[in-house]
C-alpha cells in the first residue's frame, strides 16, 4: 500500500471516529438541556434543584389482582416517590446526580430487566432552599410501565422555576414490579390523590420532614404521561364511563372496584379534590376503548393542556386524545400536537444502555420518536408546560405563549426562534 492509499485509509478512518463520537448519545447533553432552537421558556429558571427519595404507604387499598369472584382482600400499597425542589446549593455550578433505572419489564423473558444509570441536573439530599415562600406542587405520574424518573428533563426544569414536583412509582406498574393491567386502571388517580394528602401533611407547620413549610399543596398541579394522562384526567374530573367498569369487570373477573371512580358514582363525585388548580395530560390513554363519554368529559372543568402526536397509535389522536379536547366543553383546555409523532412525546430521550449490543430494540424504541428528535420535544415541553403552569399556579402573564395562530406555523410563534415552529399546531377552547 503506497502513502497515498494509506492516507485515505486514515482519512476515512479520522471521518468514521469523528461522526460515531458525534452520533454517540449523551456526550455532552444532560436531559433537559438546551438546544440552540429551543423556545424561550425551555431554560431553566433561578433556583438550584435538590432531589430526594421517599417511601410512602397507602394503607388498605383493593388488591384486585388477588381476588375472587368479583371479591378482594385488602393490602397496604407501597410508593415510591422522587421529589424535586428548590435547594441550596453552594457554588456556581448547576449540580449534578446520578439517576438509577431500569430497562425490560418484570417477567418477560423477552426484555430483560438491565438496571442503568444516567445524569441529571440536581443535588441528592440538597437543604431546600425557603425563599420562594411555600412553592406549588405539581404531581407526576408515569405511562405502564414506566418510573418516576422517565421525564426528569421536566421534573428538574420546573422544580428550577419554583415548584416542588413530586413523582410517583405507581406500584405493579414500573419496569421492576410490572403487573396485570386492572392495577393500572383501578390505582392511577387514587395514588395521585393519596400522594397529594401525603405531600400536604408532610408540608404541615408540625411535620417533622424537610417539606415543612417548603409546599403549597392547596395549589396543585398534575402532570400525566399516557396512563398517567388516563389517572390525572379521573382525578381532574373526568369521571369513567359504565364502558370503562364494563371493560375494567372483563379484565378482572368480574370486579367492579372502579365504579368510584366513575362519573355516576356519588363518591368519585366527593372525591373531587379543590386543591388541584390544572392538569397536563400527554398522550393520554383510553379514549379509543370508551374510558370516558360524554358525560364524564364534561365533569372536567379545570384548565387541561393536552399534548398529542397527531399519528398516535397506542392512545389514538382524532377518536383519542383529540376527541377528549373536542368532549372537554366544560374546561378552558389547549391541545398541542406534533404532527407525525406518535406516542413518545413525554420521555427523556432514549438512554445509552438503551444501545448496547444484545439489548433488545423495544428499550430504545420506547423511548424514541420516528419523525421528531426527543430533546427537541422535551425543550418544547418545557417551555409550554412553563407557561401553562406559570398562568394556573402563579399568576403569570404568560397568555402570549398559549394564545396562538392556528394553522400554518410559517409566520413564527411567540418565543420561539424564526422557522422553529413547524411541525406543531396548538389549539384552544374555552366552556
Amino acid at each position: 500500500m503506497n502513502t497515498r492509499s494509506i492516507l485515505v485509509v486514515f482519512t476515512l478512518l479520522l471521518i468514521t471516529v469523528r461522526q460515531l463520537i458525534a452520533q454517540s448519545p449523551g456526550d455532552t447533553l444532560i436531559n433537559g438541556d438546551l438546544l440552540p432552537n429551543a423556545p424561550e421558556l425551555a431554560a431553566r429558571g433561578s433556583y438550584k434543584v435538590g432531589v430526594r427519595t421517599i417511601k410512602l404507604v397507602h394503607p388498605a387499598q383493593v388488591d384486585v389482582l388477588h381476588g375472587n369472584a368479583g371479591k378482594h382482600p385488602l393490602y397496604d400499597r407501597p410508593l415510591t416517590v422522587e421529589l424535586w425542589y428548590p435547594a441550596r446549593v453552594p457554588g456556581d455550578k448547576q449540580p449534578t446526580v446520578t439517576y438509577e433505572s431500569t430497562l425490560g419489564r418484570s417477567n418477560d423473558p423477552k426484555r430483560p430487566l438491565v438496571p442503568f444509570t444516567f445524569q441529571g441536573r440536581a443535588a441528592r439530599d440538597a437543604q431546600p432552599d425557603p425563599s420562594g415562600g411555600a412553592y406549588p406542587l405539581v404531581i407526576v405520574s408515569h405511562g405502564y410501565p414506566g418510573s418516576r424518573l422517565l421525564l426528569t428533563y421536566l421534573t428538574e426544569n420546573l422544580a428550577s422555576k419554583g415548584y416542588v414536583v413530586a413523582a410517583i412509582d405507581h406500584t405493579e406498574s414500573t419496569y421492576g414490579d410490572l403487573a396485570a393491567f386492572p392495577s393500572t386502571l383501578l390505582n392511577r388517580a387514587l395514588d395521585d390523590k393519596f400522594v397529594l394528602d401525603e405531600m400536604a401533611r408532610l408540608a404541615g407547620k408540625t411535620s417533622k420532614s424537610f417539606l415543612s413549610g417548603l409546599l403549597n399543596a392547596d395549589n396543585t398541579a398534575l402532570i400525566g404521561y399516557s396512563m398517567g394522562g388516563y389517572g390525572v384526567l379521573n382525578a381532574a374530573g373526568a369521571g369513567y364511563s359504565p364502558q370503562a367498569l364494563k371493560l375494567f369487570g372483563q379484565m378482572s373477573g368480574g370486579s367492579t372496584a372502579l365504579e368510584v371512580r366513575t362519573q355516576a358514582s356519588p363518591a368519585y363525585k366527593a372525591s373531587l379534590d379543590p386543591r388541584i388548580k390544572a392538569v397536563v395530560a400527554f398522550a393520554p390513554w383510553g379514549m379509543e376503548r370508551g374510558v370516558w363519554d360524554a358525560d364524564g368529559l364534561a365533569g372536567l372543568r379545570l384548565p387541561t393542556l393536552l399534548v398529542a402526536g397527531s399519528k398516535d397509535d397506542v392512545s389514538g389522536y382524532e377518536k383519542g386524545v383529540k376527541a377528549i379536547y373536542d368532549g372537554a366543553v366544560n374546561a378552558d383546555r389547549y391541545m398541542l400536537t406534533y404532527i407525525n409523532a406518535r406516542h413518545n412525546v413525554a420521555p427523556n430521550p432514549p438512554p445509552s444502555a438503551s444501545m448496547r449490543p444484545g439489548v433488545s430494540a423495544d428499550e430504545y424504541m420506547h423511548y424514541a420518536e420516528p419523525a421528531w428528535n426527543e430533546r427537541r420535544i422535551n425543550n418544547i415541553n418545557q417551555h409550554f408546560v412553563t407557561a401553562f403552569l406559570g398562568i394556573h399556579l402563579k399568576g403569570m402573564d404568560y397568555k402570549k405563549y398559549l394564545d396562538l395562530p392556528e394553522g400554518d406555523t410559517a409566520e413564527g410563534w411567540t418565543g420561539f426562534k424564526p422557522r422553529m415552529a413547524v411541525g406543531l399546531e396548538m389549539r384552544h377552547a374555552k366552556p
